[in-house]
C-alpha cells in the first residue's frame, strides 16, 4: 500500500496564513461598519440637537394654525440651540418677535403630573417691557386692543369667567391704579392684568384661547426656555379618537396639510 506523502511545511504555513487573513478581514469589515454606524448616529444627534427637530402637536390649543395630529419640523438654529443637559443657549441668527409661533420649555406647572415642565408651542404675544392685560376676552398690549388670536371665526367661546387656582400667581404682580385700569381681585380666563412683561421674558398664548393653558395659567416664559420656531407640517393625520377609520395614521392622512408652512 502506498504511503501518503508528508505535507510540506510550506503548504501548512500557507493554509494557516490564509485562515488568519480571513479573520483579519472580518475584523476590519466589522470595525468599518461600526465606525460608519457611529458616524451616522453622531450626525443625526448633531442635527437634532442644533439644527432641526421633529415635534408632534398633542392638543388643540393652536387650532387652526396647528391641528392635533400635525407633525412639524422645528428650526432650532434660528433662536439659538440649547446645549443638552444645561441652561446654556448658543447664539441664533434671529430673536423671537411678537406674533411668532415658538417652541419652548414651559415654566414649572405643579399640576402637570410627572411632566411639570413640558415642551410647548404657542404664539408670542407680549415682549419684554409690554403692559399686557385681558378684558372680556380681548387682549390689550400697551392699551391697544389686539386681534382675537388667530382662531377661526366659528370658534366657540368657552367660560370666560372661569377661575382656577393657577391664576393666583398673577395677584401680587397685577398693577393697580394705572392708565389701563387696575388688575381684578380675582383674575379669570377673559379678565386679567395689567401685568408688565419682565426683561428677557415673553408672554405666550394659544391661538385657540378657550382651549389653551398658557401664560395666563403659568406666567412669563424666560428667553432661555425658547427652543425654536416651527417650519412646516411634514405629516398629519386625524387622531384615532376623532376618526371613523381604523389605523387612522395610515388611513386618515390629511394630505392637504403636508408641506403647510406655519405662520
Amino acid at each position: 500500500m502506498a504511503k501518503k506523502a508528508p505535507a510540506k511545511k510550506g503548504t501548512v504555513a500557507a493554509a494557516r496564513s490564509g485562515k488568519s487573513g480571513s479573520s483579519g478581514n472580518f475584523g476590519r469589515t466589522l470595525w468599518e461598519n461600526v465606525k460608519s454606524l457611529a458616524g451616522t448616529v453622531a450626525l443625526f444627534l448633531i442635527l437634532r440637537t442644533f439644527f432641526v427637530e421633529a415635534y408632534r402637536i398633542p392638543s388643540g390649543s393652536m387650532i387652526p394654525t396647528m391641528l392635533v395630529g400635525d407633525w412639524l419640523f422645528v428650526n432650532k438654529l434660528r433662536f439659538g440651540p440649547n446645549i443638552p443637559f444645561t441652561n446654556v443657549n448658543l447664539p441664533g441668527y434671529a430673536e423671537p418677535l411678537r406674533g411668532d409661533v415658538v417652541v419652548f420649555v414651559s415654566p414649572y406647572q405643579a399640576d402637570n403630573g410627572d411632566e411639570p415642565t413640558p415642551i410647548l408651542v404657542k404664539r408670542l404675544i407680549g415682549m419684554p417691557g409690554d403692559t399686557i392685560y385681558g378684558r372680556e376676552g380681548v387682549v390689550y398690549i400697551n392699551g391697544q386692543a389686539q386681534r382675537q388670536g388667530f382662531a377661526s371665526a366659528d370658534q366657540t367661546p368657552g367660560d370666560g369667567a372661569m377661575v382656577v387656582p393657577n391664576f393666583d400667581w398673577q395677584k401680587p404682580l397685577g398693577l393697580k391704579n394705572t392708565r389701563f385700569g387696575s388688575a381684578p381681585e380675582q383674575p379669570s380666563v377673559d379678565t386679567w392684568g395689567p401685568l408688565v412683561v419682565p426683561p428677557a421674558h415673553f408672554w405666550m398664548m394659544g391661538d385657540n384661547r378657550y382651549d389653551s393653558k398658557d401664560s395666563r395659567f403659568w406666567g412669563f416664559v424666560p428667553r432661555g426656555n425658547v427652543r425654536g420656531r416651527p417650519l412646516f407640517v411634514y405629516y398629519s393625520y386625524v387622531p384615532q379618537e376623532s376618526s371613523d377609520r381604523p389605523v387612522s395614521f395610515i388611513t386618515d392622512i390629511r394630505w392637504g396639510r403636508l408641506g403647510h408652512m406655519i405662520r
